[in-house]
């Protein structure tokens, strides 16, 4: 049984030096995310315009480029880990806004266009949130040369 509990702790060890790649992938796999939708939205920033209102959204140009701009910026910081801790909060509620006018009447299939990628992008942006950009980010180097 020592043996056993030996090689549990020798490789928790190990993988605790990886700890920062889940974040750096989280961080890109968001990025990839919030940068497509964020472009489609200023290529046709009229029609989503339209697309809002006609979903109730107060405001809806005002909105329609408040989220083409926090989805696009947020790719750029995200991709780059800085400001990570603050540009998820904005990107949280633009997917609870998502989830909430767009996907949950779909129920909980993404191939039904339901909230399961959205949530999936909640829980790492809450993720990011906590934790932040991790060692392999700018919010880290940044931070590092300050305190040089």
């Amino acid at each position: 049984m020592k043996t056993l509990i030996k090689y549990y702790e020798s490789a928790t060890e190990k993988l605790e030096k990886l700890s920062d790649l889940p974040l750096l992938f989280m961080r890109l796999i968001l990025a990839y995310g919030f940068w497509g939708p964020g472009m489609m939205k200023w290529d046709n920033i009229d029609n989503v315009s339209q697309w809002f209102g006609s979903m109730g959204i107060p405001f809806p140009t005002l909105n329609a480029y408040m989220s083409a701009s926090t989805e696009v910026g947020g790719a750029i910081l995200l991709l780059l880990g800085l400001g990570t801790r603050l540009i998820s909060i904005p990107l949280i509620v633009v997917m609870l806004v998502a989830i909430f006018t767009v996907h949950l009447g779909n129920g909980f299939e993404a191939s039904n266009n339901g909230f399961e990628i959205p949530l999936y992008y909640l829980i790492m942006l809450v993720t990011l949130l906590v934790y932040g950009g991790g060692k392999i980010s700018a919010d880290f180097f940044i931070k590092r040369a300050t305190l040089a």
